[in-house]
């Protein structure tokens, strides 16, 4: 069985992918983290992520991989890059890494061969209409700039708003993540591979006033299986 859910920064995906996969005893596969490990190879090494050319070189060469309970530590290159792709500078450089035709084909390569091994929730941008597009549960997540924005700089603080843990955060830097989410949003729209858009059979959902756990049991609910699964493994 496969899960695609798909969304714009921020919305979420990851960590509500996360928990799905364990609820229903599911394989994560975080594709978005593939796409910063990339970004992150190429500044560590000099390679300006503009640089079509040598980007897909780093992308073709590369070995990203996930470990851990529940593949929650990502590896790239024999390295733990788990914390280092989340900073601002990798955020800036993913947009022209990820909008990369070569680089997006060796990165969607690896995932079907993880796809083909079993069952996987993914999350990405392009799950739904273009790596899995038979998938069998395709979901649109998406929040409003704005709230997508707060929760990003509480995570930066290490807070959790899906979790009720708030924390305070600094207005600029919560502005400029505003900027940088709705900069990116029109770039991962307008690009020509793979853009951001739902397929026309996903679900959509809007996560804007929802807590974490309402957002999972709406994607669990989605599937008389998933929520077979669910069960069995509450049992």
């Amino acid at each position: 069985m496969i899960v695609a859910i798909d969304g714009p920064s921020g919305s979420g995906k990851s960590s509500v992918a996360r928990e799905v996969a364990r609820r229903c005893g599911l394989t994560y596969l975080d594709t978005g983290a593939m796409y910063r490990s990339v970004a992150y190879l190429c500044l560590e090494r000099g390679v300006d992520p503009e640089d079509d050319a040598r980007t897909a070189e780093v992308a073709r060469a590369a070995r990203i991989e996930f470990s851990g309970e529940g593949g929650r530590r990502v590896v790239a290159d024999g390295e733990d890059v788990t914390e280092a792709i989340r900073t601002a500078e990798v955020e800036r450089a993913v947009s022209p890494v990820s909008a990369n035709p070569a680089v997006r084909e060796a990165m969607v390569a690896q995932q079907r061969r993880v796809g083909e091994t079993g069952d996987v929730v993914a999350e990405g941008r392009d799950i739904g209409t273009v790596v899995f597009p038979g998938a069998d549960v395709k979901v649109f997540l998406t929040a409003s700039p704005e709230a997508r924005a707060r929760r990003r700089a509480v995570q930066r603080q290490g807070g959790d708003l899906a979790r009720g843990r708030e924390v305070a955060v600094d207005a600029r830097a919560e502005r400029a993540i505003l900027d940088d989410l709705v900069r990116r949003d029109a770039y991962d729209s307008s690009r020509e591979a793979s853009p951001l858009r739902p397929a026309d059979d996903a679900a959509r959902i809007d996560s804007s006033e929802m807590g974490f756990d309402e957002v999972v049991d709406a994607i669990v609910a989605l599937s008389p299986e998933l929520a077979a699964r669910a069960g069995e493994a509450r049992a």
